[in-house]
């Protein structure tokens, strides 16, 4: 025999303001009449009526429904006490919380669901939740908190630990996220500005789309490296300052073994100084190193430093 959840309405009651943000939260996430009634213990036709009398599924605001329920309630002089804004219990304002601090990851990128189960992780105790333990506090089917799981690992923003004498798993946010996610990003804008540069040399600096790719390399790559941290810190950046003003002193191609001799260095250390500007084109800027088909090394202006206007303007000057 089928019971009712613990802490579901009464069918027939009322919606209350916190169904209201469930339903809204539900509709976003793509969930349809029959599965939120299931989720609230209410009939399909509650929920069809609720959205129908207060929007749209896309348009359906919890605030703009409650205050429209409160006036039709007024209005038939059958009103109920308004639920108090403060002293909520806590499992309430936890859930709120939720949905709010949801609603803010979604509006950087983050779909909702994923946002919603990454934020219910967040609140979570130090061991963290189960998958079954993230579908009863969400009230949403396992396949979705599978799939946001799934997103949320793929960003390195979750750990999966096995759960102590089961065989299910726990997924943690533990104190390693932020560094781990901030390495992450710092290496995909590092790729961005890569796959710009090399968009420039096929497409033409001078060329409109060279022009945009030469902008949004130079965007990345300076985000890349402020995220990173100063390049020159990097072991081995000194080395390459070193090699870089050798290389503009000479004003010609040298090779490794060239470089070795005039810095009194071994050519171990002048390759790893040449790879470290390789891996930073920053320490560069505004030069970029070339290499010759004879294994020497030269120094050139980066095509994407200047305009085209501005490159014709300085071979006009005398």
């Amino acid at each position: 025999m089928k019971t009712r959840r613990e802490g579901a309405p009464v069918p027939g009651g009322r919606l209350t303001h916190e169904d209201r943000q469930r339903i809204a939260a539900w509709l976003a996430d793509g969930l349809g009449y029959a599965e939120i009634g299931r989720h609230l213990g209410r009939p399909t036709s509650t929920i069809s009526r609720e959205v129908a009398r207060n929007g749209t599924p896309g348009d359906y605001r919890a605030a703009r429904a409650q205050r429209a329920a409160d006036h039709r309630a007024r209005r038939s002089g059958s009103a109920r006490p308004v639920e108090p804004t403060t002293g909520e219990r806590p499992a309430e304002a936890v859930r709120g919380f939720v949905d709010q601090f949801a609603t803010v990851l979604a509006a950087t990128g983050m779909p909702r669901m994923t946002a919603r189960v990454f934020v219910c992780l967040l609140t979570a105790d130090e061991d963290g939740l189960t998958a079954a333990d993230l579908v009863r506090r969400l009230r949403v089917s396992p396949a979705s908190v599978s799939k946001s799981i799934g997103s949320l690992e793929a960003m390195d923003l979750v750990v999966r630990q096995p759960d102590p004498g089961t065989r299910r798993d726990r997924y943690v946010i533990d104190e390693d996220v932020w560094l781990r996610a901030w390495g992450t990003d710092t290496g995909a804008h590092g790729h961005v500005a890569d796959a710009a540069r090399r968009g420039v040399a096929i497409f033409g600096a001078d060329s409109p789309a060279g022009a945009r790719l030469g902008a949004m390399g130079r965007f990345f790559a300076e985000l890349s490296e402020q995220m990173a941290g100063s390049a020159l810190a990097e072991a081995g950046a000194h080395d390459a300052l070193t090699v870089l003003a050798a290389l503009v002193h000479a004003g010609r191609p040298l090779s490794v073994r060239a470089l070795a001799g005039a810095l009194d260095w071994p050519a171990a250390r002048v390759t790893a100084a040449l790879d470290a500007i390789r891996r930073r084109p920053a320490i560069a800027d505004p030069l970029t190193l070339r290499v010759g088909a004879d294994h020497t090394y030269t120094l050139t202006t980066r095509p994407d430093r200047l305009s085209p206007a501005q490159r014709a303007a300085l071979g006009r000057l005398d």
